[in-house]
């Protein structure tokens, strides 16, 4: 078990100069340690821990997906592709959203007492009334959260995420997905594919300012590659870093001029390819 070290000094042994050198090694360096060494990958890299480690965002993708397929959007603030028949596709989302929060709600309380009591209490229908409440109240938080504002709460809720997008928006040479402007023509047959991939809703091939909260889980380079596998050159999407990153906010109104020129020729059905 990994200790504060102080037990001999609680028991009356040792100076308090020894007892600060301990609680140094023991806590503050490791601690220390830990916030400058993920400082330094989000730094280099941006929100990787949201992308790829964070519970809540497995549980955006999840719910991203099953809403697609049951309701035709992603999101209920969206509009529908096309329009939900019946009511159990709706039934069949909330549902599954109440019982992921319910599992979330006693996963919680299980940090704070003993789980064999707690699944021992559910199952004999014998939780005491401060557990029942709080399966309760944190049950219906998270089925609010989950079924109405999954990336909402990822963008503007989250304190982890928030000073994860202010330190890697702090490097201007980060990890970004970076637009190849002058293959824009590529998009025009393309419905916006990798804006309805990203889970966070960004618009994907925008500048870095826009994409704020972009998590780099990678699905817009994904279903780029799946829409440009017929092209030799392949996705017009890409992970840059340096200098190249650098330029995806510096050329900014380049970016605009291709950007609509290639909304126009989509809206025309004309090539913008030379």
């Amino acid at each position: 078990p990994w200790t504060l070290g102080l037990e001999s000094f609680q028991q009356g042994q040792g100076d308090a100069v020894s007892a600060a050198i301990t609680l140094l090694i023991h806590a503050f360096l490791p601690v220390l340690s830990f916030i400058i060494i993920a400082a330094l990958i989000i730094w280099r890299m941006g929100r990787v821990y949201c992308g790829w480690l964070c519970p809540h965002f497995s549980v955006v993708e999840i719910f991203n997906d099953m809403m697609l397929k049951q309701l035709n959007r992603v999101t209920i603030w969206e509009k529908a592709s096309q329009k939900t028949r019946g009511i159990l596709p709706w039934l069949l989302v909330f549902v599954s959203c109440a019982t992921m929060a319910f599992v979330w709600a006693f996963s919680l309380l299980s940090y704070m007492l003993p789980p064999k009591e707690l699944i021992s209490g559910l199952l004999n229908a014998e939780l005491g009334a401060g557990s029942t409440r709080f399966l309760i109240i944190a049950t219906t938080i998270f089925t609010i959260d989950f079924f109405f504002a999954r990336h909402l709460f990822c963008k503007f809720g989250c304190a982890v995420g928030l000073f994860q997008s202010l330190i890697w928006m702090a490097n201007s040479k980060a990890m970004v997905v970076s637009f190849d402007k002058p293959r824009a023509y590529l998009c025009q047959y393309c419905d916006r594919e990798c804006d309805r991939a990203c889970p966070m809703r960004l618009h994907t091939r925008s500048i870095k300012r826009v994409k704020f909260t972009c998590t780099q889980c990678g699905q817009c380079l994904n279903t780029c590659d799946q829409v440009q596998d017929g092209n030799p050159g392949g996705r017009v999407i890409n992970w840059v870093t340096n200098d190249k990153a650098k330029a995806v906010d510096r050329n900014a109104p380049a970016f605009e001029i291709h950007r609509l020129k290639a909304l126009n020729s989509y809206k025309t059905g004309q090539s913008m390819k030379p």
